[in-house]
Order: C-alpha cells, then sequence, then structure tokens
C-alpha cells in the first residue's frame, strides 16, 4: 500500500514515514512543502512530492496520483495567528479530503485533535478554541463522505521516546502521549481494515499498539 503523507516534515509525520520504511506492507510518499525537505525523505529511500497545502486541489490530487491511502498529519503549530489555523488546519485538511476523492484514493487517515465536540469548542479557552474549532469541521467534513476513513484523537503530544503501548478507544481519560507511539498508531491503523469509518481517542497505556487498535 503506497500511502501519501500530508505533513511529512511534521514531527509525527517523520516518524511516520520512518516506521513505514520497516514496514513489508507500507511504502510512503511524503508531501513536503519546500524541496530542501526532501533530503530527509531520500535517505530513507521514501518518495516525495513538493506541494504547498495552499495550493489548490489539483496541486494536492496529483502529489496523490497512484496512492491508495492518505494520512493527513499537518498541522498549522502552536505558534502561528488563527489565519494560518483555518487555512492549514481546516482549508488544508478539507483540500486534501477533496483532492482524495478527484484521485481517486478511498482510504483516508486524519489525525485529529484529542476532542472536537462542539461542547469542547465551547469549553476550550480563547486561545485554544479555533484549533478546536478547524479540526471540528474537517472532521464533520471527512465523516460526510463515502471515503474509507478513520479519524485518530491524540492527547497531549510530547516529544518523549515512545514505549509501544497505548490505551484507545472511542473516550478515555485525558492524558498524554508521545509522538513516536502515535506514528505505530498510524501504521496500525492502515494496516487494520476494521478501524475503518471509526475514530478514537488514544493517550499512553498498557496496551502494545497493534492489540490496542486491533480491539477497537
Amino acid at each position: 500500500m503506497k500511502v501519501l503523507v500530508v505533513g511529512a516534515n511534521g514531527q509525527i509525520g517523520k516518524q511516520f514515514v520512518t516506521f513505514i520504511q520497516d514496514s513489508e506492507k507500507l511504502e510512503a510518499r511524503a508531501m513536503i512543502r519546500q524541496i530542501e525537505q526532501g533530503l530527509f525523505f531520500e535517505k530513507l529511500g521514501a518518495e516525495t512530492a513538493v506541494v504547498d497545502l495552499e495550493d489548490d486541489v489539483d496541486a494536492i490530487a496529483k502529489a496523490a496520483k497512484g496512492v491508495d491511502a492518505i494520512v493527513f498529519t499537518a498541522g498549522s503549530g502552536p505558534n502561528t495567528g488563527k489565519d494560518k489555523t483555518i487555512m492549514i488546519d481546516l482549508d488544508g485538511a478539507v483540500k486534501t479530503i477533496e483532492a482524495a476523492k478527484a484521485a481517486g484514493v478511498k482510504r483516508f487517515i486524519m489525525i485529529s485533535s484529542f476532542d472536537t465536540t462542539r461542547k469542547a469548542i465551547q469549553e476550550s479557552p480563547s486561545s485554544f478554541a479555533p484549533y478546536v474549532i478547524a479540526k471540528h469541521y474537517a472532521d464533520e467534513w471527512l465523516r460526510d463522505t463515502d471515503l474509507d476513513y478513520t479519524i485518530i484523537h491524540p492527547g497531549l503530544l510530547t516529544n518523549d521516546q515512545g514505549t509501544g503501548k497505548v490505551n484507545a478507544a472511542p473516550t478515555v481519560d485525558r492524558g498524554e502521549v508521545p509522538r513516536e507511539d502515535i506514528a505505530k498508531v498510524i501504521v496500525a491503523t492502515l494496516e487494520n481494515d476494521s478501524t475503518i469509518g471509526k475514530e478514537f481517542q488514544v493517550v499512553a497505556g498498557n496496551d502494545p499498539v497493534d492489540e490496542a487498535v486491533r480491539s477497537l
């Protein structure tokens, strides 16, 4: 299965592409914004496609041509303004969903926020609410398609070394989770078709990633 990784140069994206290289079932095409970012992925032996997520749907669809799945790991980051949140976390996600349709790619994995419900929007601090709103509507857009989607809601992301163990369920208590383990969860999700049409929250826990994903 060839996977287009949108946001490949981000922290989760880089780890996910790295893990894919050890998979006999998966291979990556890293979508990057600048050609200079390609060296990391070329050293891994992964394909690259240079596309800015603020480009139009056709540009993203061209990058998705010939792949079997898309993983959306892109994010505007904590140090950008509300404009970038809208452009990347909302519009970028929606354009990628539309690009998947245009390119005939059915499998779509969305890395969302831990809680994107209306209640979460109302309870979020004013500085964080725009991000939750963007993720809320991007998730809604994906749910309303006929794509074979999975939405992953990670807890508070850390750069700690992964343990390979998580707690994953439709709802779990809030907690932290290493980005490395989220990358492993994405791999397991792609390798397990029973996750199609599902969404789940995931934090650090005691269950091996493969078991946690299979039990969803």
